[in-house]
């Protein structure tokens, strides 16, 4: 063989062993990527059935202090979570010291502070679990058991971004009214032989009061996040004008989502995909209403959005979490997770089979989209640096 022809032959075989080691890099890289999501999930659903029990055998912390500790930029509480059930239990149980009209919002709610300075927010029972508010996605009063599900949904994504939520029973005679504010007290009224209250709120009304079973209120109880990390609120990119006949920008232009990409903070770090893991979480919730979301405070976009009051892209390890969780795989981690909460049963099972029947409709979104584009174009590797988007 000629020399020429040897250096043409070594060319093309070293070409070819370097495309092979870095495909087989990417691979193997791709490979560990979804060894490691398994046993993520694996863990999340050895762990998913919390029991709410007092003790806090290896601490001298009390549980709000953990729960506090826990806070991070990126996360409200950790993967591991062996105290999640005591910090449950003291939401559940703790004496109410203190009772005030809720935080500015649309909706009902009242400020509680517990035994130990903790404070927490109650959002009444509204309808009964079988109710189906008819109308538009966004109608009707916030369901204080969505408040619940929505808390377990975020620990079976993975999300861990969803302050902690659990059900509680309230005896408004007894509990509320001794230590509530006048502000909250001036709202309260009876209705036949139920106490109802009425608060303060954008579409609180004295003619649509919450009402209690007696004396005794069934309601959520959400933990509210440390001081220490003030909350910036931003309007989201694809919210609703709120103007009857006017649509969003999103509605009508195919050059948005390219905008929003080159615009801070959605051009760099992870803020973008949050928005549509966001939008994922929404839709299994039935959340059509997140026209602004939340982030700490100067985070330059690097903090998560935090899912309160419960797209383009989606990550990795999302649509794994997603695929995992098919074949009926949801319903039973959200009943195991939700077993054992006080207000249980929390949702119906016409709720979970909706549930089921959105994460279908997702995965079958994502496929269309990957189908159309390719994976690569549509699924974002986030253990990576995120600037590409």
């Amino acid at each position: 063989m000629k020399l020429k022809q040897r250096v043409v032959l070594l060319a093309i075989l070293l070409v070819i062993f370097i495309f092979t080691k870095v495909f087989l890099i990417d691979n193997l890289d791709t490979s560990a990527a979804n060894r490691e999501d398994q046993r993520a999930f694996h863990r999340m659903m050895t762990g998913l059935r919390i029991e709410l029990a007092p003790k806090l055998d290896h601490t001298l912390q009390s549980p709000w202090e953990i729960a506090a500790q826990w806070v991070v930029p990126r996360e409200v509480y950790p993967e591991e979570t062996p105290e999640l059930g005591a910090i449950m239990h003291a939401m559940a149980t703790k004496k109410i010291i203190k009772a005030d009209v809720g935080y500015k919002g649309t909706q009902l709610k009242a400020l509680l502070i517990l035994e130990g300075g903790q404070k927490v927010v109650f959002k009444p029972k509204r309808y009964s679990r079988d109710y189906v508010v008819e109308g538009e996605p966004y109608a009707g009063y916030d369901r204080h058991n969505a408040e619940v599900a929505a808390f377990h949904l975020d620990r079976i994504l993975g999300f861990r971004r969803a302050p902690l939520v659990v059900g509680r029973y309230v005896n408004l005679r007894t509990e509320i009214k001794p230590v509530a504010t006048e502000q909250l007290l001036s709202t309260f009224l009876t209705v036949g032989n139920n106490t109802c209250f009425y608060g303060k709120c954008y579409y609180c009304r004295e003619t649509e009061p919450a009402c209690a079973d007696g004396d005794t209120m069934e309601g959520s109880v959400t933990l509210w996040l440390p001081d220490v990390w003030p909350l910036q609120k931003h309007r989201h990119p694809w919210g609703r004008t709120y103007r009857e006949g006017k649509l969003a920008r999103w509605e009508y232009d195919e050059s948005y989502c390219d905008a929003v990409k080159k615009t801070s903070p959605y051009d760099s770090g992870p803020r973008l995909l949050d928005i549509i893991d966001t939008a994922v979480f929404d839709y299994l919730i039935g959340n059509a209403d997140r026209h602004h979301y939340e982030s700490f405070q100067d985070d330059e976009g690097a903090s998560m959005l935090i899912l309160l009051d419960n797209a383009k892209s989606i990550r990795v390890s999302t649509w794994n979490r997603l695929n995992y969780l098919k074949n009926g795989v949801l319903k039973s981690a959200l009943k195991s997770a939700m077993a054992h909460d006080p207000i249980s049963p929390v949702l119906s099972d016409p709720h979970l089979d909706a549930v089921e029947q959105r994460l279908l409709s997702v995965l079958a979104t994502v496929k269309q989209c990957t189908d159309q584009f390719g994976m690569d174009s549509v699924l974002v590797e986030d253990r990576m640096p995120l600037s590409h988007l």
